[in-house]
């Protein structure tokens, strides 16, 4: 797990690092963000306690949107694509968008910000 102060100023540690190399693209453009500030309640019980929930990565308070990170892991991405959809249903007023790791990483490329590391663990053979 890797840190970085946000832009809102926080030190913040990442879940993962394609978060941390998002965040990089948003200081590049100097993007206030801030990281995994709401929880949102997808499903509660029978008696009203929350069950389920979805904590967005990225909220970007001048553009009042929120912005999931997904990585390369197939089951992962499906499952975050269904709290997406389960939010919109729930929370029609809430914005929010999936960003896959290969966008991110075409833009890290793209602006010359890779560094090291960015390419780890996304090459393929054919």
């Amino acid at each position: 797990m890797s840190a970085q102060r946000g832009r809102l100023g926080r030190v913040t540690p990442f879940a993962h690092e394609s978060e941390q190399r998002f965040a990089r693209i948003l200081d590049f453009y100097a993007v206030r963000w801030a990281y995994e500030p709401v929880e949102f309640i997808l499903e509660w019980d029978r008696s009203g306690r929350p069950t389920s929930g979805f904590r967005p990565d990225f909220w970007l308070p001048d553009t009042g949107l929120f912005v999931e990170v997904t990585t390369l892991n197939q089951r992962l991405v499906t499952k975050k694509n269904g709290k997406v959809r389960r939010l919109a249903e729930l929370y029609p007023e809430v914005r929010v968008t999936l960003l896959y790791q290969r966008d991110t990483l075409a833009l890290l490329a793209k602006y010359g910000l890779a560094g090291d590391h960015a390419g780890q663990g996304t090459a393929r053979t054919a």
